[in-house]
């Protein structure tokens, strides 16, 4: 440590971020363990889309934000080339490319960062120079793999969880314009996930969950963005007891979204980017798990706990059900989700 410290008055690391709301505040256990390996030495700025400035304002680790202008999945070659020759005047010690796709390695490689970290993904050799083979039972974990990157490609024992900060003032202020009642405890259900309906409890279920709430006297916020309000009027449609369940929906951005969470008594949450920050918020969590996995994407919170219905076709990874029944989903129960609550 003391050598990296004394070599590097400052030690400037870029990095090349991913493009989901749940990665972006997983990546941020690499952000703390960069922070660890180089203290106040440490200058870390975030090459991410123009969504997640607001989410990376709430992570003290990072500098600055240099958005990323192009689109998931976007190859546009000579635009990349030309952001990494603006880059140049930055002078990083060292990026670290998140995603494994060939395309996100180009920009930093024109940048002439002296150290381009990374795993092999689309066969980057020539675009990356401090490279690693990903074993995924070695790294079973998305967080494991991004923390390998700075610790020369090997799992680390212990991985610090993200914690985003949470601004009390603008929490307030989000209370009295939403008209929440402050004498009720809050629950906040996230019903979304944007990789598809495979990872989405039912919207009727939600509703009975919101039900059995309301009449033991909690209120429920539902959060989602925009592209969400479907999901969440389904909700509330078929709801019996409307008093008390305010849909923001569309009405939020991703930092009022922090200091929501960051407010609620219990969270219940689809494995989603939402279920990621309510963790890094350090609010209890039921989180749902459909077709994906806790094996790979965990929540990150002692205070977490899942429901999981193991069946033999499950975790698929797939966006829609491949036999149309969705059963991994319909056999968590409202009231199984009840009981996990501990009310």
């Amino acid at each position: 440590m003391k050598n990296k410290l004394e070599q590097h008055k400052q030690y400037k690391v870029l990095i090349i971020a991913p493009s989901w709301v749940g990665d972006m505040v997983m990546a941020q256990t690499l952000f703390k363990l960069l922070k660890s390996q180089y203290g106040d030495a440490l200058i870390l700025d975030v090459y991410v889309n123009g969504w997640a400035g607001g989410l990376l304002s709430r992570m003290e680790e990072v500098n600055s934000v240099i958005n990323n202008p192009f689109a998931h999945g976007e190859l546009s070659l000579f635009r990349r080339i030309s952001q990494g020759f603006k880059l140049r005047s930055n002078t990083y010690d060292q990026v670290f490319v998140l995603p494994n796709s060939l395309k996100s390695a180009i920009t930093p490689f024109f940048a002439k960062i002296k150290k381009r970290s990374g795993f092999v993904g689309e066969k980057r050799y020539l675009l990356l120079n401090d490279i690693y083979q990903l074993n995924k039972q070695e790294l079973p974990l998305m967080v494991e793999r991004f923390c390998a990157l700075a610790n020369k490609g090997k799992r680390l024992q212990n991985i610090e969880f993200p914690k985003l900060m949470v601004d009390a003032t603008n929490q307030a202020q989000l209370y009295t314009k939403f008209g929440l009642d402050m004498s009720k405890p809050m629950i906040a259900f996230c019903p979304a996930a944007e990789f598809g309906p495979a990872k989405r409890w039912p919207t009727d279920y939600f509703a009975k969950l919101a039900d059995l709430l309301v009449q033991r006297n909690y209120q429920i916020i539902i959060l989602g963005s925009a592209k969400d309000i479907e999901i969440s009027q389904a909700i509330v449609d078929a709801v019996a007891h409307k008093v008390g369940v305010f849909d923001l929906c569309g009405k939020t951005n991703l930092t009022d979204v922090i200091d929501l969470l960051g407010g609620a008594f219990r969270v219940v949450s689809n494995d989603s980017g939402l279920m990621h920050i309510a963790c890094a918020v350090g609010v209890p969590v039921v989180a749902l798990y459909g077709s994906s996995s806790p094996g790979f994407t965990p929540p990150l919170s002692k205070k977490a706990q899942i429901i999981k219905v193991e069946l033999e076709c499950s975790p698929c990874f797939q966006r829609t059900c491949r036999y149309g029944h969705y059963n991994c989903l319909k056999f968590i129960m409202p009231e199984m989700v009840l009981a996990k609550l501990d009310l």
